[in-house]
């Protein structure tokens, strides 16, 4: 199944935690499938590691209605949110593709919708809420090659 550890955040802080050590540790061309209900923390958790990569964070809201935004920072930051997609065929119109073989790091909400469209080697993070503001984050690597990225995470928090 993959390499796996389970974090606890007590707040904000902690996930913006996990959002810098993110930024600064997954490599270039990372898929994030982000999982979990709404107000779990998805979009929150996405906004740490934009702004930990230079970006504002004023600037990085849910892509809803959209489906995908950009953000332009040290690397680029890409940022699906699946909750509205209706079917696979939909979700590869957007052009995952592109985004998936670029340099930045991409995202994508409600992953669990879209999971046999992602790549094989991929991060999975499944948020669950435990509490007012604490949450329970269990990061999986998909593919041996992200191993070592979820040790790391590991060691740095």
């Amino acid at each position: 199944m993959g390499t796996a550890i389970t974090l606890h955040a007590n707040n904000e802080a902690d996930t913006s935690r996990l959002g810098e050590v993110l930024a600064n540790v997954l490599p270039d061309g990372t898929v994030v499938g982000l999982i979990g209900p709404l107000g779990a923390g998805k979009t929150r958790l996405v906004q740490a590691v934009a702004a930990a990569s230079g970006v504002d964070v004023r600037d990085v809201v849910s892509p809803t209605f959209v489906m995908i935004r950009e953000y332009s920072g040290r690397r680029p930051v890409y940022h699906f949110d699946a909750y509205r997609i209706r079917d696979l065929d939909e979700f590869a119109e957007l052009g995952p593709a592109e985004y998936f073989d670029s340099a930045g790091l991409t995202f994508v909400e409600w992953a669990d919708r879209v999971a046999a469209a992602l790549p094989d080697q991929r991060l999975e993070i499944e948020i669950t809420v435990t509490g007012e503001t604490t949450r329970e984050m269990r990061i999986r690597a998909h593919g041996e090659m992200l191993a070592s990225t979820v040790q790391e995470i590991a060691e740095l928090l």
